[in-house]
């Protein structure tokens, strides 16, 4: 009986690296492609990134490197820009090394009560699915990992696995 008790408070206190979906805002979100190979985590905006309402990054778990993304809302018909970076340089760069260092850009899409829409805003409940059209192709095309075996193309739609910390 001992055994058994001090087994079940080790699971409880482990418990799942992954919160309730249902109970996660966007700026928390994980989501992942339909094969369950990359990872779409949205993070908090930080100071950096003043212009951005949103900020993520795509990883494909045990591979590197993971590819910065960054959305915007654009004007004058409100849109959720999305784009997608490998490892750009810092500090001050040219359109030229912007450019060298996308993987992506294009409108970003969420999904609830069946219907997409614009992102939700942070604090507000995540998205159940997240489209990033033509986001799979870009990324083989890109040069973001080295090797051509790794080359994989995830889907454009990201469905919703749980909610980071």
């Amino acid at each position: 009986m001992r055994r058994a008790l001090a087994g079940l408070s080790v699971l409880l206190c482990a418990g799942p690296s992954l919160a309730s979906p249902s109970a996660c805002t966007q700026e928390r979100a994980v989501y992942a492609d339909a094969d369950k190979i990359f990872e779409l985590r949205f993070l908090p905006v930080d100071s950096q990134a003043a212009s951005a309402t949103h900020r993520f990054e795509i990883v494909r778990p045990g591979k590197r490197p993971a590819l910065d993304g960054y959305v915007m809302a654009t004007e004058p018909v409100m849109r959720s820009s999305g784009m997608v970076f490998n490892q750009c340089p810092e500090g001050d760069v040219t359109g030229e090394d912007l450019a060298k260092c996308t993987v992506w850009e294009g409108v970003i899409y969420g999904e609830a009560a069946g219907r997409l829409n614009l992102l939700p805003p942070e604090g507000q409940p995540a998205a159940a699915e997240i489209l990033l059209s033509g986001f799979g192709p870009a990324l083989v095309q890109s040069s973001a990992w080295d090797n051509a075996k790794d080359r994989i193309a995830p889907w454009d739609v990201f469905t919703l696995k749980g909610c980071g910390a």
